[in-house]
C-alpha cells in the first residue's frame, strides 16, 4: 500500500530547509542559520522530533547530544509537494498550471 503523502508545516518546512542545506547538524546548528526572529532552541528541538517521528529526519547519538540528518531528500520532497499542488489546484494538470501563471503574469509562450 502507498504511503498517502502529508505535507509538512510552515516550521517543520523551514527546520526541513535547515537540516537540507546543512547536511548533519546538532539543534544549535540549526538555530545559528535561521532568520531572525530566530526560534527558542526548544522549538526547534521540538519540531525535529516532530520530524523524526514523521519519518523525514533521523539521528545519531554522539555523547550526550544528538545530531541530525534528513531521511527524505529534498528534491523528492519537492517533487511530492509540486504534485499535490497541481492535484489541489488545476486538477492534476501541470498545463492547467502553465495556462493560469501564463494568463495571470501575462508570459508570452516563448518566456515558458
Amino acid at each position: 500500500m502507498k504511503k498517502e503523502f502529508k505535507p509538512l508545516t510552515k516550521s517543520e518546512e523551514e527546520i526541513m530547509q535547515a537540516l537540507w542545506q546543512l547536511d548533519k547538524a546538532f539543534v544549535k546548528d540549526v538555530v545559528d542559520i535561521l532568520p531572525e526572529p530566530k526560534p527558542h532552541y526548544n522549538t526547534v528541538s521540538t519540531i525535529i522530533k516532530i520530524l523524526e517521528e514523521k519519518g523525514f529526519a533521523g539521528h545519531e547519538s554522539l555523547g550526550k547530544a544528538n545530531r541530525y540528518f534528513p531521511l527524505v531528500q529534498k528534491d523528492e520532497y519537492s517533487k511530492k509537494s509540486m504534485n499535490q499542488f497541481v492535484g489541489k489546484y488545476f486538477e492534476g494538470s501541470f498545463a492547467n498550471m502553465l495556462s493560469f501563471f501564463a494568463k495571470e503574469k501575462d508570459i508570452s509562450v516563448k518566456d515558458l
